[in-house]
């Protein structure tokens, strides 16, 4: 039996690591055209900034999963798309140090691919310890963990980045990736 349960867990990491690769396509492809559009205009911003634009994402998904009923017709798949693209974004302004505000599209994916796989890494150590406990949870608990995130990230930046416990904003935004593409997973399966 303990073996069984071995072997059904590992099936399951297997899928997940799949999957998680099969949504994350979705959110580089959208990334890479819109960079091709818009350039990395989004230099521009402050890692405050950012982080408030996931939080607008976040409650805009929050309020369609209360509410039910959209009057903007965009639905909630496409946000949690966008809270992803801007968490990567956060993690590479967060680590830039060139002041150039125009970057190479090819330089762009290869930072995209560079923050996602060490998330990716992040999601298959904390999957392993939690058994895929994401399965078991509804869509809506993890958007109020993204929230709770969010919040959190906020605080850290209100303090200047000091923390006494805590881990630093990298990490809850790479939580915020991984919650965020668990909620796609479950969404689109």
């Amino acid at each position: 039996k303990i073996l069984t349960n071995i072997v059904i867990r590992s099936i399951f990491m297997s899928q997940t690591s799949a999957q998680f690769d099969q949504a994350i396509a979705s959110c580089s492809d959208i990334f890479i055209k819109k960079t091709k559009d818009y350039g990395t205009a989004w230099r521009v911003l402050r890692i405050s900034s950012i982080t408030d634009q996931i939080f607008i994402k976040a409650q805009r998904i929050r309020t369609l999963e209360d509410k039910k009923v959209s009057k903007v017709d965009e639905g909630i798949i496409p946000e949690y798309i966008g809270i992803i693209n801007y968490c990567v974004i956060a993690m590479i302004q967060l680590e830039l140090s060139t002041p150039e505000l125009e970057l190479e599209v090819s330089i762009v994916n290869n930072l995209f691919d560079q923050k996602i796989s060490e998330t990716k890494s992040l999601m298959e150590d904390k999957n392993h310890d939690y058994g895929e406990a994401w399965r078991d949870m509804r869509v809506s608990s993890l958007t109020d963990l993204i929230l709770m995130k969010l919040l959190r990230v906020k605080q850290i930046e209100d303090n200047q980045g000091n923390t006494l416990v805590s881990e630093g904003v990298k990490a809850n935004y790479q939580d915020i990736i991984n919650y965020s593409v668990f909620a796609l997973i479950k969404l689109t399966a």
